[in-house]
């Protein structure tokens, strides 16, 4: 691990950093954090240094130094770093996981095994030296650019193979199976996401998913530990703050567009899960360095 931490602290500069290979992004904090509500996407991550606490509907999920954390579907959450100096930074390793090369290595390794009873859309698992090598090879890279082309597709297609015979294989098999529960259900919250302003109604997404009423709504609270409902509201409010961040506006109006028919009932379901209204939230965020907000959106 102390190779990881130093090719992290290295490539990575304080908040969350883009590298130059495709879907690797690196996350370095030297404080913690107060809890920041987001939305996380299917990623793998490793935790190099420091600690993260995360909510997840009536959840808890603590990852820390030698840990991994998977993310099936687009998650709502409210994460803090609980550990964090400046000299022992936080550090994580993050890479975006792709459904079509899960589905192809699967193909590859000859099928998918039975479905877990109750599938979840994310999970926690401690780092085994098999996956934690080609997590540094990939790494490496960073300090080669002109062979990132080249090795660092060999380097992920062993991530994920490790991740499919690992701990969380079951989960990530469920990804690449077009009809699996959970890849049903990543169906309905991708709907939700891009139709957040409009009304829900349980039976349609539960059509959308291909399930009954009563099958939908208790796989979706299992893979989300929240009802569609309460993944709407997150989802909606996100959208909220990215919109008063982007325009002067009518606190209220952004509330109408996001899909509020009541502006009060919109600033106090805001208030409750950013900690201050609408307007003086945007205002506060307005005022804060690129570089604070960049922190500000931290998922990793």
């Amino acid at each position: 691990m102390d190779e990881l931490r130093s090719l992290i602290a290295r490539h990575g500069p304080i908040g969350r950093t883009a590298t130059a290979i495709p879907g690797v992004s690196l996350l370095r904090a030297e404080a913690t954090t107060t809890a920041a509500p987001s939305v996380y996407q299917p990623l793998f991550c490793v935790v190099a240094q420091g600690a993260k606490r995360l909510l997840v509907g009536d959840r808890v999920l603590v990852y820390d130094e030698a840990k991994y954390i998977v993310v099936s579907v687009d998650m709502p959450v409210s994460g803090e770093i609980v550990a964090a100096s400046p000299d022992a930074p936080y550090l994580a390793f993050s890479l975006a996981l792709d459904r079509t090369a899960l589905a192809t290595m699967l193909i590859e390794m000859g099928g998918a095994e039975p479905e877990p009873p109750a599938p979840i859309g994310m999970a926690v698992s401690p780092v085994t030296p098999d996956l934690l090598d080609p997590v540094k090879r990939l790494m490496r890279l960073l300090d080669r650019p002109g062979e990132i082309a080249m090795l660092a597709p060999l380097a992920e297609r062993e991530i994920l193979y490790r991740l499919l015979t690992g701990p969380q294989g079951a989960m990530l098999r469920q990804i690449a199976l077009a009809d699996s529960r959970l890849s049903r259900v990543s169906r309905a919250i991708d709907w939700i996401r891009r139709h957040y302003d409009r009304p829900l109604r349980i039976e349609a997404l539960a059509e959308v998913a291909g399930m009954s009423h009563s099958t939908f709504h208790r796989h979706f609270r299992a893979v989300t530990a929240m009802s569609p409902l309460q993944f709407q509201k997150h989802i909606r409010l996100q959208e909220a703050r990215q919109l008063l961040l982007s325009r002067q506006g009518d606190a209220g109006a952004v509330g109408f567009a996001v899909g509020y028919e009541s502006a009060s009932q919109f600033s106090r379901e805001y208030a409750r899960l950013f900690g201050a209204p609408p307007a003086r939230d945007a205002a506060r965020l307005r005022g804060l360095s690129a570089l604070d907000r960049a922190r500000s959106a931290e998922t990793v």
